[in-house]
């Protein structure tokens, strides 16, 4: 069996743009994809074509060789966009092999170690008796972990302001559902040291399950000072690309939950490897999964051959457009995945369907504080 093309497939959905990859080989079996960093899809559709002349003709079998052919194969490293392009084609690889085998990925990752995988999904915005309620109607739903966010009041995010309204929440949410609930709040990376330790302080008393992301990712030592300052346990790593941006957090246990991004870090491949990793320094995996059904899809077969496994970030498991780009997608039940049927990812993908959601370029959403000075979305 032999790779003999890669195709592309950018489209733009309600609210969101989304790159996916199509691996094919010269018996007919084809391997799907996904680029994980939205709003830069242009970028990786470059990152793809770069990559086509060390793939086409190769054993996609031989996953490992054309990991590190694709990521040391030119003099000057790829950055975060070229390990996002890998990523999409390791994880099609992956499906392909599943395929060829007749497995599911999770065998060929040594099998599975759980029979659902808890998820997580997102509540608040509004009001905190708003907050509440959505919580309590997620709970009904089945839901057992909840994230709510650090959030700005119309597009101003003035930290200060962000902290008493975010644990104001969260104190509304915790009152609401009770002890038996996870709850965990993402700071996307819009606090500083300062106000990152004030918030988990005023949490603590409330147990969350973890803070998110309270710092940017380009000064990991950054992340001691927080530590040696606060209780809750921190959750990290959605931004980084490859084992070498996770080494210091890991090594130094900087973190208590990987948010390893399967679409970024260098796809099912690398993930595994930083997975094991993290296991030996008692450190669980909490995958990042905003994207779509690839992504969903990957995270889930890497979790249930995951010893280490904590919880499935999750935020949408029905709609329209994905159930056009993808008749066939994992299952999702009372707040748990389920285990895929079939082969491989245990998905497919409508490559005809795909022409309907043409792809228009969008920029990131950005925040200001209330002077006017550019801040953290």
């Amino acid at each position: 069996m032999k790779i003999s093309g890669i195709k592309t497939f950018p489209v733009s959905t309600p609210g969101r743009n989304y790159l996916f990859v199509i691996v094919e080989t010269d018996e007919g079996l084809y391997g799907v994809g996904e680029f994980g960093i939205t709003w830069r899809e242009r970028a990786g559709l470059g990152a793809i074509e770069h990559l086509k002349p060390h793939l086409l003709g190769q054993d996609p079998h031989n996953i490992e060789y054309l990991w590190q052919k694709m990521l040391r194969g030119d003099f000057f490293p790829g950055g975060r966009i070229n390990a996002a392009a890998i990523s999409a084609i390791d994880i099609a690889l992956w499906d392909i092999k599943g395929k060829a085998l007749d497995q599911p990925i999770h065998m060929l990752l040594g099998g599975r170690l759980r029979e659902r995988v808890p998820c997580y999904t997102g509540i608040g915005g509004g009001t905190p008796e708003q907050a509440a309620g959505q919580a309590c109607e997620k709970k009904a739903e089945g839901f057992r972990y909840l994230r709510l966010e650090v959030r700005p009041r119309d597009g101003i995010l003035e930290p200060s302001q962000a902290v008493r309204d975010a644990v104001a929440e969260f104190a509304a949410v915790r009152d609401a559902v009770g002890e038996d609930v996870e709850l965990c709040i993402d700071v996307h990376t819009r606090l500083d040291p300062p106000d990152a330790i004030r918030l988990g302080r005023l949490l603590e008393p409330y147990a969350p399950y973890f803070i998110e992301d309270p710092l940017r990712c380009e000064n990991p030592q950054t992340y001691r000072l927080v530590r040696q300052h606060i209780g809750v346990p921190l959750a990290v790593g959605e931004h980084y690309a490859t084992k070498w941006e996770f080494r210091q957090m890991i090594e130094e246990e900087l973190l208590d939950y990987a948010r390893i991004d399967l679409c970024v870090v260098g796809g099912l491949t690398e993930a595994r490897k930083i997975t094991n990793w993290c296991e030996t320094h008692y450190i669980k995996l909490v995958p990042h999964n905003p994207l779509g059904p690839v992504s969903a899809a990957a995270c889930l077969q890497l979790d249930l051959a995951t010893d280490n496994f904590a919880v499935q970030e999750t935020w949408h498991y029905k709609t329209g457009f994905f159930d056009d780009l993808f008749p066939r997608q994992i299952v999702f039940d009372k707040g748990d995945f389920l285990v895929p049927e079939g082969p491989g990812l245990g998905i497919e993908f409508n490559e005809d369907a795909a022409a309907a959601y043409r792809f228009e370029e969008r920029l990131s959403p950005q925040l200001k504080r209330r002077d006017g000075s550019f801040t953290n979305w």
